[in-house]
């Protein structure tokens, strides 16, 4: 089933004539349904903004600084900051054309649909395909953009046109290919597929222009949609190369101590040094990442047992602990969605218990690191008679 008529309005996120459009074809045409490019999350967050309702999600700081969500954070945050970015160029708030959308559907009795898939499944999925090459030059492009005076794009509302916007998404396949298909590709054919399913007449939907070709293709070759599970699902956990690794290295640090306690070489200076050179190497990365005295004191404590440990950090006890201290809260989980430069950034206080949490546990894996060459060999070569 699909709607009996149906117009897609392609928008740049940041384009006043983008607003404009949008609530006038709203408005003449009087839809059944407009569909927008949110999930319930970001349209919750919309209503609450225009309402002058603060967010109410769950805040954890402890959760928070667990990997996967620490990465999803920042790369959400960073992401958000670059198109605010652009929008301050022009003077136009970004995701005001949805608003736009949504104000002018209930001024004319329309239905809400949203058809984006869950922001969260996006990012991760986005993660887990993209390489680690990928990666880096992924997040040198998010650093580079702090620094980068140059404006993005001098006309914003070309980006709706062919030859920019074709020009903008070329850049971005290119960059990665595999953040691209996630990104961008698999949410056109999840759209296509909500759009589809909508049985009203009438109705008008609000994307971004570089998803406008690709939903259009999907909706006009449904078979080449693919099975809505297979869009939502995330990558198991599986037993990897690097878990493996990840697990190995303290089972190989503990036995190498315990075999030569047992033949009687002395493992006293050993154990010092070890404790001495992770502890003092994560109480480095704690310090010149910015924490305060007390963070940097817990991360020397917790480096040498948090090594040991696969499931534990140092990093995140520096960070529970720079957290109390900063007295962190919702204001500051707020504030960092709204920051407008990397000055704003390291003012922020989440933003900087963020990054002590890296950088302890940065400092804690050089040291393990070194404690192979500097501690783990010399014992082994004593315990196989070369020392």
């Amino acid at each position: 089933m699909a709607p009996e008529s149906l117009q897609i309005i392609g928008t740049a996120h940041v384009s006043a004539k983008s607003i404009e459009n949008v609530r006038n074809a709203i408005l003449e045409n009087k839809p059944d349904v407009v569909a927008v490019e949110l999930d319930l999350n970001r349209y919750q967050n919309i209503l609450n903004e225009k309402q002058g309702i603060s967010s109410k999600n769950d805040f954890q700081i402890k959760e928070l600084m667990k990997g996967d969500k620490l990465t999803l954070f920042l790369i959400s945050g960073f992401l958000s900051y670059m198109q605010r970015k652009i929008g301050d160029e022009i003077g136009v708030k970004p995701g005001s054309e949805m608003m736009a959308a949504i104000d002018a559907a209930e001024e004319v009795g329309a239905k809400v649909a949203l058809i984006d898939r869950e922001i969260s499944i996006t990012l991760k999925r986005a993660i887990d395909k993209m390489s680690l090459f990928e990666k880096m030059k992924f997040i040198y492009g998010l650093i580079a953009s702090f620094f980068s005076k140059d404006e993005t794009i001098d006309d914003i509302d070309s980006i709706t046109e062919g030859d920019a916007l074709k020009e903008v998404m070329g850049y971005f396949q290119e960059m990665s290919p595999q953040a691209f298909h996630v990104l961008v590709t698999e949410r056109d054919a999840y759209m296509a597929k909500m759009l589809l399913d909508i049985d009203d007449e009438n109705v008008i939907a609000v994307v971004g222009a570089g998803h406008k070709k690709g939903i259009t293709n999907f909706m006009n070759h449904p078979e080449k949609i693919p099975p809505l599970y297979e869009l939502m699902s995330l990558k198991k956990s599986g037993i990897s190369l690097g878990k493996v690794i990840l697990f190995s290295i303290p089972v190989i640090f503990i036995l190498i101590f315990l075999f030569a306690f047992l033949y009687g070489i002395n493992v006293k200076t050993s154990i010092i040094e070890y404790i001495l050179l992770t502890g003092s190497l994560a109480f480095a990365g704690s310090i010149l990442s910015g924490s305060k005295i007390y963070s940097a004191v817990t991360a020397f404590l917790a480096a040498p047992i948090t090594v040991l440990h696969p499931l534990l950090a140092a990093g995140w006890f520096a960070g529970i602990v720079e957290a109390k201290l900063r007295n962190v809260g919702m204001d500051d989980l707020t504030d960092f969605r709204k920051c407008q430069s990397f000055r704003d950034f390291w003012e922020n206080d989440l933003f900087r218990v963020l990054i002590v949490v890296a950088g302890a546990n940065i400092g804690a894996s050089i040291g393990a690191i070194l404690t192979i060459p500097n501690i783990l060999y010399p014992l082994f070569s004593k315990l196989l008679g070369f020392g």
